[in-house]
């Protein structure tokens, strides 16, 4: 017996969104997870291949994998926005050409990436002079660090857990993250901590920070899921931590 169906827009109603997650990353997930937990929202999820270690020239290969990781993304429905999940990839290989390669498989998708929402949150949030909390060797951290100086953000105080291994940067407790973001958030000069890397876990210790600091707290993960929702056309008031999911 051949059964009847009706069909709808399927699980996206509202908004489809994609996100392409470092192979080595075992935190973003975790954290998106709540944010994206929305009737009508579907979020498709593409992995990237990306090696154990944090390095100038590892972060640059990326660009050769991200064509194939975007275009395993579904296509029968147009994503609304998608994502690339690596801010240190984002800073080495440059927001307008992971632009250009993920809109070469999805065309109709806005795009972003978590220092293209880092600062699109820093403007929202009206801060400038930030403090820049990494866990990434030195020479990651200042080519970061410069690019945020170019787009008119000033780091006032800085610092860095100085690891290599993505696997070390996961396991990363948020009790060590609350105090380093406090340590270097109590800096007169800071207006808001920046904590960077979609694998350095965070969620569980922003609003405790900001009440401590009296300051906004932005993260890699919270800011990218933000400015999806943001660019979806989406309501974000009450769906993350922070500040900035409050204004």
């Amino acid at each position: 017996m051949k059964l009847s169906f009706d069909v709808d827009q399927g699980a996206g109603s509202k908004a489809a969104l994609g996100l392409i997650v470092l192979q080595s990353d075992e935190s973003m997930e975790a954290e998106l997870r709540s944010v994206f937990d929305q009737p009508g929202l579907a979020l498709y999820h593409s992995r990237i291949t990306s090696a154990p270690e944090v390095t100038p020239e590892t972060l640059a290969q990326m660009e050769l994998d991200l064509p194939v990781a975007a275009a395993l993304l579904p296509t029968a429905q147009p994503l609304d926005v998608v994502g690339y999940g690596c801010t240190s990839g984002a800073t080495v290989i440059g927001a307008d050409k992971i632009s250009a390669i993920i809109r070469a498989a999805q065309p109709t998708s806005k795009t972003t990436d978590p220092i293209s929402a880092v600062m699109a949150a820093s403007r929202h949030l009206g801060v400038k002079r930030i403090g820049f909390v990494t866990p990434y060797v030195a020479d990651v951290s200042e080519a970061m660090r410069a690019l945020l100086e170019q787009n008119g953000l000033e780091v006032a105080a800085f610092g860095s857990f100085e690891q290599i291994e993505e696997s070390v940067v996961s396991r990363i407790t948020e009790q060590s993250v609350l105090e380093a973001v406090c340590a270097v958030g109590e800096n007169e000069d800071v207006e808001a901590v920046f904590a960077s890397c979609t694998n350095l876990r965070s969620f569980g210790i922003i609003d405790e920070a900001e009440k401590k600091l009296g300051k906004p707290i932005i993260s890699s993960n919270q800011a990218l899921a933000w400015h999806m929702l943001t660019l979806a056309g989406l309501p974000t008031a009450g769906h993350g931590p922070g500040r900035l999911f409050q204004s």
